[in-house]
């Protein structure tokens, strides 16, 4: 089977996030951040979220998530304390600042989304979003994909 680009649907969820994060990006240099300290801060819960919790949440790599994480506390706008119960896990916490950057991040979102909802009738959204939720759910229990189907 030969596909074109435009046919698979790797290239059309490639393409919408490339549009999304290059959008994101653009509003988060006004602010002096960027999509990934826009999602740490939308992750992170009043009680402090465990390091460990933040890559798995926000499909981030290790090294990527550190580097991030080490530059938000460089700027002041999280902190890291040991856990009150066990103090081997490290909880990350908003600063004050953070919490300011977070509502501006919040205020983007909401914006986008809003955007979004204006210009893709609620149906359609409602079947995009069972699509990739099966899509997920689907590669989560692919192990073999490429393996077995690539000869």
């Amino acid at each position: 089977m030969k596909l074109k680009p435009e046919e698979s649907v790797d290239f059309h969820i490639r393409w919408a996030w490339h549009n999304i994060a290059r959008l994101y990006n653009d509003e988060a240099a006004k602010f002096g951040g960027s999509v990934s300290q826009g999602y740490v801060l939308l992750s992170i819960d009043k009680e402090g979220t465990p390091s460990t919790y933040l890559g798995p949440k926000m499909g981030m790599e290790a090294r990527s998530l550190t580097r991030t994480l080490k530059s938000m506390q460089e700027d002041g706008l999280i902190e890291r304390r040991a856990d009150d119960k066990d103090g081997r896990m490290i909880r990350i916490y908003l600063t004050e600042k953070g919490r300011k950057k977070r509502e501006t991040a919040k205020k983007a979102v909401l914006a986008f989304n809003t955007h979004v909802r204006t210009i893709i009738p609620e149906q359609k959204l409602k079947v995009f979003f069972e699509v990739i939720d099966n899509l997920n759910k689907a590669l989560l229990n692919t192990n073999q994909v490429f393996i077995s189907n690539a000869e």
